[in-house]
């Protein structure tokens, strides 16, 4: 029998949810704001913003992307980091279906558009990220990984060594901050997914790319959500072709 038709919205739907929240983490955490205890407000004019007036997408067009309050713009990055999320967490369900990969993936998924993000803005990779998210990678491998914990210890660790051993070589072109974020990714992909990362970029020049890490240009994201979301047909492809 067949998945019922309406899961995929309802993946794309929590997507979208997330990534609602994943805006509030990407403003706040680099300024040192709580992401939790304070309720969602106007940048312009602080006034409180009501839950109907905060509903992932809908809200945007029905407020004509301006503040209720004051009528300021918002910006359209909010509803696109919102759509972006919902369709990783889409096709992610394409993958998975609804399972406990799918939870240690969508967390993945949404720890890394967020990295991405505050990096871009900020060009940083906060500690608060890659800490918990290597924890949780750990944590969730003997239920919801298809690697061991000693396998994604080992990788973790051989993986954040080596990006500090190309941070000496470029001499200050990678920072504190992308070591740990390829030990992260090391974590939930295993040594598999950490290495499709890095080839990924060296290949065909992407931002994960060993030459743009080298000339101090940020950014090891896409290459971990593409193996995230196609890995394995990736491999299993090249497989075939080699052999």
């Amino acid at each position: 029998m067949g998945r019922p038709v309406f899961e995929p919205w309802v993946a794309f739907v929590c997507g979208l949810i997330i990534g609602s929240f994943c805006n509030v983490v990407i403003y706040r955490l680099p300024l040192g704001e709580s992401i939790i205890t304070q309720g969602s407000h106007c940048r312009a004019c602080f006034m409180p913003i009501r839950p109907w007036d905060n509903i992932p997408q809908l809200s945007y067009l029905l407020l004509a992307g301006r503040c209720r309050a004051c009528g300021e713009h918002i910006s359209l990055r909010y509803p696109c980091v919102e759509f972006t999320s919902g369709a990783l967490y889409m096709l992610l369900w394409l993958k998975q279906g609804f399972s406990l990969p799918f939870v240690a993936y969508a967390l993945l998924l949404s720890t890394l558009l967020v990295v991405a993000l505050i990096d871009r803005d900020h060009t940083i990779i906060p500690n608060s990220m890659t800490y918990p998210g290597m924890g949780a990678g750990l944590g969730l491998s003997p239920w919801a990984l298809p690697i061991t914990p000693l396998m994604g210890s080992t990788v973790l660790f051989a993986g954040g060594m080596f990006f500090y051993a190309v941070a000496l070589v470029s001499k200050g072109g990678m920072g504190g901050g992308d070591i740990k974020l390829i030990a992260m990714i090391g974590a939930f992909l295993g040594w598999q997914g950490a290495l499709f990362t890095i080839l990924v970029g060296a290949l065909t020049g992407s931002l994960v790319g060993i030459g743009l890490i080298l000339l101090g240009k940020k950014g090891r994201k896409d290459g971990a959500i593409l193996f995230t979301l196609v890995g394995d047909a990736l491999i299993d492809w090249y497989i075939q072709l080699a052999f």
